[in-house]
């Protein structure tokens, strides 16, 4: 008897004063198959939770006789274990932050459409029922697993226990399983695609595709056939129907990264797709609705690229809902340490090398070390120190040659070489600005001998950009 009243316990709890819309949304759920208790007032919404316990309540915010949020921390702290989605009508992306910071599962903002809907309960449901839950396609992936702050700090590549990393693995445990845009910002080499893969890997939506894509890296003439796809014969060169990332991510996670590198025109048709859901392939007559989760990431300032008018303001405040700033490892202490002997771990396991550790003297330089490349830079010296030796402990004498004495001095401006030349203010002159940008940059390469990093610092570009810019310039010379 016990266990047949537990099976037609109702399992959501909706609580929304408006009856049209309650009764739309409880038709919604029952046709799907859910058992659905439906309220229109906080003390209703109480009655029942405490009646039937259900595992997730879709929750209004604003309720006529008390604020939605104090009715949801009631909830928890009745049953921790129910997960809570907010639903706001105001269309305030604040409000729904707000909840989610208290404790929220999910958000939705009205009006939002069925798949969404359904969606959304769906995860929350899998979640607080894992026996429920749909089991993962490869169960050794570790994009399927879902983990808590504590397991996200020991992913691999992902380490790190400095304060600052503390509080991003509690961001992302947080973040994870709700649908809210992230935005990661940080210097080249902190490790942003992996903070990107850490938030998708602790989502509901583990098991469906992570699409990376580099806006910095590809043609601004391809980029709208790269994010939304194209038809063949839509323009010279399409041979074949192409999805593009936008719909090859649907069910999963897409990652723009170098976002502010995306061109204007691309913006706006990127604004349109955040607002809509729907794709449209350069050629097709007719969308297509994509469920996605954006995440994206700049080393840039993006408050300063709007300020400059490189980016949209409109976007900026759509894709900025949770920052994420990974920390440059300069000023994560330790954890340089705990990087590098990870890594050497690893490393030697892959070559069949035998290594002790990091010799007292290397961990002292390592802390020292200003690392300009992050995080990528010492995973590239720990490479180069476990091929170039057969093992034992790393000392000073095996780390790259000029690391442990010039890395440790600010790099001194290089006075011109004979048959360089200074650029004046007067030299640009008469000249157009794609001619005066192609004179500073080919200017800047030759003072830094040809290195594309270091000239794309002193520049305040990405090193991407730069290599985009040649690649043209080599084009329209051949």
């Amino acid at each position: 008897m016990k266990s047949s009243t537990l099976l037609s316990r109702p399992s959501v709890l909706l609580v929304e004063d408006t009856l049209s819309l309650q009764m739309v949304y409880r038709s919604i759920l029952a046709t799907a198959g859910h058992r659905v208790a439906t309220a229109a007032s906080a003390a209703e919404g109480l009655e029942q939770f405490r009646l039937h316990r259900p595992m997730v309540v879709l929750l209004d915010l604003i309720l006529p006789d008390r604020d939605g949020l104090e009715v949801m921390q009631e909830i928890q702290a009745l049953q921790p274990e129910t997960r809570v989605i907010a639903i706001t009508a105001n269309g305030s992306v604040n409000r729904a932050v707000e909840a989610m910071r208290a404790g929220a599962h999910d958000f939705l903002v009205k009006p939002f459409d069925e798949g969404k809907f359904l969606s959304a309960v769906q995860n929350a449901l899998a979640e607080a029922n894992p026996r429920e839950a749909p089991k993962p396609a490869d169960p050794l992936a570790p994009a399927t697993r879902s983990r808590d702050a504590g397991q996200i700090a020991e992913s691999s590549g992902f380490i790190g226990s400095s304060d600052a990393m503390k509080r991003i693995h509690g961001t992302i445990a947080s973040v994870a399983r709700s649908m809210a845009t992230v935005f990661i910002t940080g210097e080249s080499g902190t490790g942003k695609e992996l903070c990107a893969l850490a938030v998708h890997a602790n989502s509901n939506r583990a098991t469906g595709p992570f699409i990376a894509l580099n806006c910095g890296a590809i043609p601004q003439d391809l980029l709208e056939s790269e994010v939304f796809g194209h038809m063949k014969g839509s323009f010279t060169g399409a041979i074949s129907d192409k999805p593009g990332a936008a719909a090859a991510a649907d069910g999963g996670t897409l990652f723009l990264d170098e976002i502010c590198e995306m061109a204007p025109a691309l913006q706006t048709k990127l604004l349109r797709f955040l607002q809509t859901s729907t794709v449209q392939p350069v050629g097709a007559t007719r969308p297509r609705k994509v469920n996605v989760r954006i995440v994206c990431a700049t080393n840039r300032d993006p408050l300063d690229a709007v300020r400059r008018g490189h980016f949209r303001e409109d976007l900026y405040y759509r894709l900025y809902v949770v920052p994420i700033h990974m920390p440059p490892l300069r000023d994560r202490g330790q954890d340089v340490i705990e990087i590098a002997e990870a890594a050497l771990a690893r490393f030697a396991q892959e070559e069949g090398r035998q290594f002790h550790g990091l010799d007292p003297s290397v961990r002292s330089l390592m802390q020292a070390l200003p690392w300009p490349g992050n995080v990528r830079q010492l995973l590239n010296v720990m490479r180069n120190v476990v091929v170039l030796n057969q093992g034992g402990w790393v000392t000073p004498q095996m780390l790259p040659p000029g690391l442990a004495e010039e890395e440790l001095l600010p790099e001194p401006p290089a006075p011109p070489a004979p048959g360089i030349e200074i650029l004046t203010a007067d030299s640009l002159l008469g000249l157009s600005l794609a001619e005066a940008e192609r004179r500073l940059i080919e200017a800047t390469l030759t003072l830094h001998g040809g290195s594309i990093p270091k000239a794309a610092r002193v520049l305040d570009v990405s090193p991407s950009t730069l290599y985009r810019k040649i690649e043209a310039w080599s084009a329209k010379a051949s």
